[in-house]
């Protein structure tokens, strides 16, 4: 019976890809939509930059992992959503502008533009064991840490033994460099190769699973306000630290906010997909990003347009998972994959953003 299913699914497919006109868009548009900290505007589906030329197949892969967990509004369309899995960039498009609104992002003060970033997952060489090259250690959580309540801080953890004491045994693996350790943190999830004790190495995820609740303070800001660079992105902080060993310490306990992770194992089949971000499901690359969620609510998709100096974005993302940096009104975190590629495009990415939330009618 099911190769019926896929048949009947193929041509219900096929029928919504003829090459008909697009839907009207002429009706009367929706009063706004407030939000904690956003109003949505409706706009006509025309004004979304290169709304015509986005290859929304791409999309729908992010689109099916958020069925996964859908939530109250769009869990009814899943099922459209996964029938049309199977049809072209035109029956998708066309559904989208029968079944949904473009809504604009603004502040409540009316701003439209935003800031857009972007993240990655590292991809690190560790060591289960501490030895003369891998000294830097990553912890799962502490057992005596109170939720929700500040511990300490970066640097009581780094430098100070009653404090370490509470974390023996916690560590899951040490890394080379503490700046690789401080990147991982601060991207919320990495890859590691972990040489075990009898020399095989063993590929696993290290997921984000909890922080020292203190506030997190940017290491780019804190090397700007220094006046020791005038361009914080990382490879310009990379080079810094190569040419400042001696201060180092001094740049990561800027920032008294430490990560804990959770080791997860790292099949092929996972290895294809990005860590699970806030809203619980897998991340896409290039189409999963992290917001606010007191802006946009996880599960949302949304159209993101951007041109700046690292990349010229039009296109459709689900609003999926959410970061201690991420706040404000139109804010976005593009997730870029792995890889060197990624890693660059993500050391880089600070640019102004425009969003359209796309909403149930």
């Amino acid at each position: 019976m099911a190769w019926l299913l896929i048949v009947g699914m193929m041509a219900a497919a096929a029928s919504l890809s003829s090459a008909e006109p697009l839907p009207d868009d002429t009706a009367p548009l929706p009063a706004p939509l407030l939000q904690p900290k956003t109003r949505w505007v409706a706009v006509r589906w025309a004004e979304l930059p290169g709304f015509e030329a986005d290859a929304l197949h791409e999309a729908w892969n992010a689109w099916l992992k958020n069925c996964e967990r859908p939530g109250p509004v769009f869990g009814p369309l899943c099922s459209e959503v996964r029938r049309l899995s199977l049809g072209d960039g035109h029956a998708q498009r066309a559904w989208l502008m029968t079944r949904l609104q473009p809504f604009r992002v603004e502040s409540r003060a009316g701003e439209v533009d935003g800031l857009l970033t972007a993240y990655y997952e590292p991809q690190l060489e560790a060591s289960r064991l501490p030895d003369a090259s891998f000294t830097v250690p990553l912890y799962q959580p502490p057992l005596n840490q109170v939720p929700r309540k500040p511990w300490y801080t970066r640097q009581q953890i780094d430098s100070e033994p009653a404090v370490r004491a509470q974390l023996a045994g916690r560590e899951i693996a040490y890394l080379a460099n503490p700046v690789d350790a401080l990147v991982l943190q601060i991207q919320g999830s990495g890859r590691l190769r972990i040489r075990q004790p009898d020399g095989s190495i063993l590929s696993v995820r290290l997921a984000y699973a909890g922080s020292n609740e203190q506030p997190y303070k940017s290491v780019g800001r804190w090397l700007l306000d220094q006046g020791a660079l005038r361009d914080a992105s990382w490879p310009s902080i990379k080079n810094w630290v190569a040419q400042n060993p001696e201060r180092v310490n001094d740049m990561l306990w800027s920032n008294p906010r430490t990560v804990f992770f959770r080791e997860e194992p790292l099949s092929a089949q996972d290895a294809v997909w990005g860590p699970r971000g806030s809203q619980g499901v897998p991340l896409t690359p290039g189409r999963s990003i992290a917001v606010d969620p007191a802006s946009i609510p996880f599960g949302t998709p949304v159209w993101l347009a951007s041109n700046g100096p690292t990349a010229a974005l039009r296109k459709l993302v689900l609003a999926q998972d959410a970061g201690s940096a991420i706040t404000g009104a139109v804010r976005a975190d593009y997730f870029a994959g792995w890889g060197l590629d990624a890693q660059e495009l993500a050391g880089r990415m600070k640019q102004t953003v425009r969003l359209w939330v796309l909403w149930p009618k």
